[in-house]
């Protein structure tokens, strides 16, 4: 005789909290409820971490819901971007007009990029609630510096701008495309993303900095994450900022350099602050790679890169 208890008892279980949600949580919560995102609608990759962040992929979330529920709260995100040198002459352009039709589409965004030449910024035709802001800075010899310096600029932009104007802030590296929904489910307090490279890797390979010098050491970690794409609130992006500089900095007076430089520091900092949401590769993929099953959308691409051309003087 087959046992229907445990059935009636998770529905009964389901209809009870749903009745909860509905008679005694404020309006905003019950949304919530409704609207995270599906743990159980993909069981062909991990969509949960082990302090319950989800990891976001297609097929885990209703893009109209998430987006008329942020409309609602009066969500505005401030996208940071830096093109300097020759990558503002390769890149910035496509970035910014892929974005237009695909990050964060019917709500308020304002684009921050920071460059060694305004004037060399083409005009590009916005759309509605969009606005752009050129924020010089100035060109390090070494790409390297580019890289570590840009946490001290995004800290002190979120400050003396951002915090005023938008809710949420995400920070691009310029040589990639947008080619698919990249949109509010995508928004939360801190958000990182899965380095296309090495999530299906072992732990083993992960390309933690393992110089026991460097403040960015880690012997291990929860996952390996991308540092061409992360944001938050832009609280907590402001915190992941500073925190990330004043290793930096701290490294530098011991003349040390971690291996991938910001990417090593974001990776720690994340290790110690884990992050509310995870981004999967979809959200930053190289076809490069080749075929896989488990990418079923891509959302924003590499750009080929020209490291030899791009990376000189």
């Amino acid at each position: 005789m087959v046992n229907f208890e445990p059935f009636t008892c998770r529905c009964f279980q389901k209809i009870k909290c749903t009745l909860k949600c509905l008679l005694w949580v404020p309006a905003a919560l019950c949304a919530l409820y409704f609207t995270r995102p599906s743990m159980q609608s993909r069981t062909d990759v991990q969509t949960c971490t082990t302090w319950k962040a989800p990891i976001l992929w297609e097929g885990m979330f209703d893009p109209e819901v998430y987006d008329q529920n942020h409309k609602k709260e009066g969500t505005s995100v401030a996208l940071t971007v830096f093109a300097v040198g020759r990558y503002l002459d390769e890149y910035l352009e496509t970035f910014l007009n892929s974005s237009e039709h695909h990050f964060m589409v019917g709500l308020p965004v304002s684009y921050y990029v920071f460059t060694d030449m305004p004037e060399k910024v083409l005009h590009i035709h916005l759309g509605p609630q969009r606005t752009l802001k050129m924020i010089k800075v100035q060109r390090h010899s070494r790409w390297q510096d580019i890289s570590m310096m840009r946490m001290k600029a995004i800290s002190d932009v979120i400050e003396s701008d951002i915090r005023h104007h938008s809710t949420h802030v995400f920070c691009f590296d310029v040589d990639q495309v947008f080619t698919g929904r990249f949109g509010s489910e995508a928004l939360g307090d801190s958000v990182a993303l899965l380095h296309a490279y090495y999530y299906h890797l072992p732990k083993i390979f992960y390309t933690y900095d393992r110089n026991p010098k460097s403040k960015a050491y880690m012997e291990n970690g929860d996952f390996y994450y991308h540092a061409a794409v992360f944001g938050g609130s832009w609280k907590s992006v402001k915190s992941l900022a500073e925190g990330c500089y004043q290793n930096i900095m701290e490294d530098k007076q011991n003349n040390v350099e971690a291996l991938w430089h910001d990417e090593s520091h974001l990776n720690k900092y994340l290790w110690l602050h884990k992050p509310s949401r995870v981004l999967s590769p979809e959200y930053c993929w190289d076809t490069h790679i080749g075929y896989r099953s488990d990418i079923q959308v891509t959302r924003l691409l590499w750009a080929p890169k020209q490291y030899d051309k791009l990376r000189t003087l």
